[in-house]
This record gives C-alpha cells, sequence and structure tokens, in this order.
C-alpha cells in the first residue's frame, strides 16, 4: 500500500507544475526530446556491454596464446 501512497496526488502536482512550466506547446517537444535521449542512453549501453564483451574476448585469447 506503501505504492499507492507515493503515486498518489504527488505525481498529479509534480504533472502540474511541468505543465505549467513548459506549456501546452512544448510538451510534445519534450517528450520527443526525452524520448531520443533514452534512445541513445540504451544504445550506448548496448555499444558498451558489446564492447566490454568483444575486449574480454580479445584478453581471453591472448592469455590463450601466451601459455
Amino acid at each position: 500500500m506503501v505504492l499507492a501512497e507515493i503515486i498518489g496526488w504527488d505525481i498529479v502536482i509534480v504533472l502540474a507544475i511541468i505543465a505549467l512550466l513548459f506549456g501546452g506547446a512544448k510538451l510534445p517537444k519534450l517528450a520527443r526530446s526525452l524520448g531520443s535521449a533514452k534512445g541513445e542512453f540504451e544504445k550506448g549501453l548496448k555499444e558498451g556491454e558489446s564492447s566490454k564483451s568483444s575486449e574480454s574476448k580479445a584478453t581471453e585469447t591472448t592469455d590463450k596464446s601466451d601459455s
């Protein structure tokens, strides 16, 4: 029940303040920019994971050849 208490009026108040600050015309642009930023962040995470795994594979190959 704690989650219901947190999600209640607090989020409504925060959304109302955001709407007042940015206005109705800028909200779609804000949502688009947040969506593209999220996409870029996820893309960076995937690239980081793939480079990390490729580095570990290269290290394993080098270690095996040194032995």
